[in-house]
């Protein structure tokens, strides 16, 4: 009607058929949420939840631990609440799902973190004192990340948290390792590694990434002093200058160049080449002189890989009083370069197999700072390798043996947390064999993990498993020792000659005493004391006549990659939750971390995967 159009304000709201609400019309989250989250603790939804029934048995979730450090971000929202839908759901189906957060607690950033906030006072701290601000800094950010992760509303057994740090989970860590050491998957060996110049200590491909980065490459003449050993087919002309010419993207790894490696069935050619001081006959693959030296001229002569490396020839450093051989190997190809591989096995992966198939020297003059030792040139002593590079680049082009260099950007690792880039190093240190056959099937840790992956574990969504697969056919032994103060400590010990105690037994004693005590004991404590309860006169593995009361303890830590991908054995085998786990679900980066280092331990020491399903998500 008109009249209530007409200012009746009243009259016409009880006309219209509104919904009715005790919601206020102001959100006040401030006042509200707190009172949200105490009736929330009050419900114990959680705790309902597992004293309810469940007709359809177990379902076995496993959480992946975050890291300890800073609050949460995005990325965990996104993870934690893609958990609590299959939490929920699963529960809802009739399922009992005991879901257990937890967190990884060791490791360098938490340790750089507080290195950062004492200052110079680290300088007059002990080991443990260093590790019990560590302690308390990953303490402080768990209970944080909890209190968080609550307010989304999430369901977890947040008052049995499972933590890397705590000494139950510690020992079981070490069970893992006893069963690799009893299967004959641990050694020491020098060998080359990812190594991180900033906090001096050896990565795993697991904590790489990988950034565009900006270098120099260089094309360099390795002289050959003594032409007429080479093959005839070359047609070396008589009294020529004939050289080598390898191409390097790392010009500081010059000063280790301990070989040339060709291909043994491809065609190398000799190719005569202007310089200011005369004409002189480089070597290199045929067909890559149009890329190098701008021709498509035929070599004067040619020959194959083969026969470079059987006549025996030696070639000249450029700056070292050091000849050294040709040899054959396979990945060498002839895509880039001049296909001649500069080899330098302290160095590089393949360079490292090459030396140790020739019997060359695993020569590394690159200390753990990044600078050259005194077994370089005196003009390269004390250098780094970043600023080696241009010194060698001029000392090269000086004495003519550069023919060419050139920048060139390309993707280059960097340590993932420190964002700086890392070298290639050898050192001593702890690996795990992925290729060596043990147990029953004498099958190795490569071929088991690629069986899993391929029948037996399901893949949400299904490229997860060639992804998966594809990183566990390339990758290499795991290095897992690191050379910091702040996490597990590898139970090795040490003779007055320098030999390396490490068993089964002697590291299955020492699991029971971190268990009892801690991993802050192998700091405190004398390794008497802690291999107490290990006979070593009826260890076979022990080294004859070793006196426990003379032995010193090793200096590195775990990498923290084994300590969370022992997560399946320190959480669901010690609660007795279940084993397999039904589902493991991460961001689509953990096929390269987590998901890869939880199924290469538990196929090591239990022989099945430790899920049955991996379902990643892409943030």
């Amino acid at each position: 009607p008109l009249e209530l159009l007409m200012g009746k304000k009243d009259k016409y709201r009880d006309t219209l058929m509104l919904p009715k609400t005790s919601f206020n019309m102001r959100a006040g989250l401030m006042e509200l949420e707190p009172r949200l989250q105490k009736r929330w603790k009050g419900f114990d939804l959680y705790r309902r939840t597992l004293d309810a029934g469940h007709p359809n048995g177990k379902f076995v979730f496993h959480d992946g631990p975050p890291y300890a450090n800073g609050s949460i971000h995005l990325g965990h929202l996104l993870n934690k609440l893609l958990k609590d839908f299959v939490v929920r759901s699963r529960q809802m189906s009739g399922f009992e799902v005991d879901y257990v957060p937890g967190w990884d607690c060791h490791g360098l950033p938490i340790e750089h973190r507080v290195m950062k906030e004492l200052g110079s006072q680290v300088e007059t701290m002990t080991t443990q004192e260093i590790r019990k601000r560590c302690a308390k800094y990953a303490g402080k950010y768990m209970k944080l990340q909890a209190k968080q992760l609550m307010r989304l509303g999430t369901m977890a057994d947040y008052d049995h948290p499972y933590y890397t740090m705590d000494r139950a989970y510690e020992g079981a860590v070490l069970d893992v390792f006893t069963a690799l050491v009893e299967h004959g998957l641990a050694y020491r060996d020098l060998k080359p590694v990812h190594w991180s110049i900033e906090n001096r200590t050896a990565l795993a491909e697991a904590e790489l990434e990988y950034y565009d980065r900006e270098d120099t490459s260089v094309f360099v003449l390795f002289n050959v002093p003594d032409p007429s050993v080479l093959p005839a087919g070359l047609n070396a002309p008589d009294g020529a200058t004939v050289s080598l010419m390898i191409w390097t993207t790392t010009p500081w790894t010059l000063p280790a160049n301990l070989a040339v490696a060709v291909a043994a069935g491809a065609d190398y050619g000799l190719f005569p080449v202007e310089r200011p001081d005369g004409t002189h006959h480089v070597v290199l693959a045929d067909g890559m002189q149009q890329a190098v030296l701008g021709t498509d001229a035929d070599p004067v002569g040619r020959v194959k890989g083969a026969e470079l490396v059987e006549s025996g020839a030696v070639y000249q450093h450029p700056f070292l009083e050091r000849k050294s051989p040709l040899v054959a190997a396979d990945y060498v190809t002839l895509e880039d370069g001049t296909g001649l591989v500069h080899t330098a096995p302290g160095h590089g992966a393949d360079d490292y197999h090459t030396g140790m198939k020739h019997g060359l020297d695993i020569y590394c003059p690159v200390q753990g700072d990044g600078t050259f030792d005194d077994t370089v040139p005196e003009w390269l002593t004390g250098l780094d390798v970043w600023s080696a590079n241009p010194v060698i680049t001029e000392r090269l082009r000086e004495s003519g043996h550069l023919f060419r260099d050139e920048k060139f950007t390309h993707s280059y690792p960097h340590d993932w947390r420190g964002k700086t880039p890392t070298i290639f190093r050898a050192t001593e240190q702890w690996f795990v064999a992925v290729d060596k056959p043990f147990g029953d099937e004498s099958k190795s840790l490569r071929e088991r993990m690629l069986r899993a992956a391929g029948e037996e574990i399901t893949f949400v969504p299904d490229w997860g498993r060639k992804r998966l697969a594809g990183m566990v056919e390339s990758r290499p032994d795991w290095c897992i020792s690191r050379q910091r103060t702040w996490g597990l400590p590898i139970p090795a010990f040490v003779t007055p000659a320098g030999e390396t105690v490490l068993t089964a037994k002697s590291v299955a004693a020492v699991a029971d005493y971190v268990r009892e005590h801690g991993s802050d004991a192998w700091f405190r404590d004398e390794p008497r004391e802690m291999l107490a309860a290990w006979d070593v006169k009826n260890d076979p593995d022990a080294p004859v006549g070793v006196d426990v009361a003379t032995l010193d303890k090793g200096g590195d830590i775990f990498d923290v990659w084994f300590e969370s991908g022992s997560s399946w054995n320190g959480v669901l085998n010690a609660r007795d939750m279940g084993y397999p786990a039904d589902l493991y679900l991460e961001g689509s980066d953990q096929h390269r971390g987590w998901f890869q280092l939880s199924l290469l331990p538990a196929l090591g020491k239990t022989g099945v995967s430790p899920f049955k399903t991996v379902l990643t998500h892409g943030f």
